[in-house]
């Protein structure tokens, strides 16, 4: 979510935000492949990922909040591309880091969104 924000922020290139991160953090407990996927796949495809999200939000995408947009990027990534990941454990990581990083009712606001991501999108998981 942080290198996300970043380049969000930044306009950094995200392979720099990457290879910073792999040497200023400790990620011996990161599934590295994974945190690879997330932040590029995440980058080359937000328009795509951001048209997912955008139906159920309650304000213009420009005034969301830059964790707010991070956090949903990743949440709607893992909804749209990797069914191995369950809906509800995609919910609760974004509701986790909207506690952690967000504004103070952030989590409640992640939350209804990635719901209604998932209800579009998940419906074998999650009926409408």
């Amino acid at each position: 979510m942080q290198a996300l924000y970043e380049w969000a922020i930044s306009g950094n290139v995200m392979l720099e935000i990457e290879a910073r991160y792999r040497v200023e953090n400790d990620m011996h407990k990161v599934d590295l492949d994974y945190f690879h996927e997330l932040i590029h796949e995440i980058v080359n495809h937000s328009d795509a990922i951001d048209d997912a999200y955008l139906s159920h939000l309650d304000r213009k995408f420009h005034e969301l909040d830059h964790v707010e947009r991070a956090i949903l990027r990743i949440g709607t990534y893992e909804l749209l591309h990797r069914i191995d990941v369950p809906y509800k454990v995609v919910i609760n990581e974004g509701i986790e880091l909207a506690k952690d990083f967000g504004a103070t009712e952030s989590h409640k606001y992640v939350n209804s969104i990635l719901d209604e991501v998932a209800k579009q999108h998940r419906t074998v998981e999650r009926p409408a």
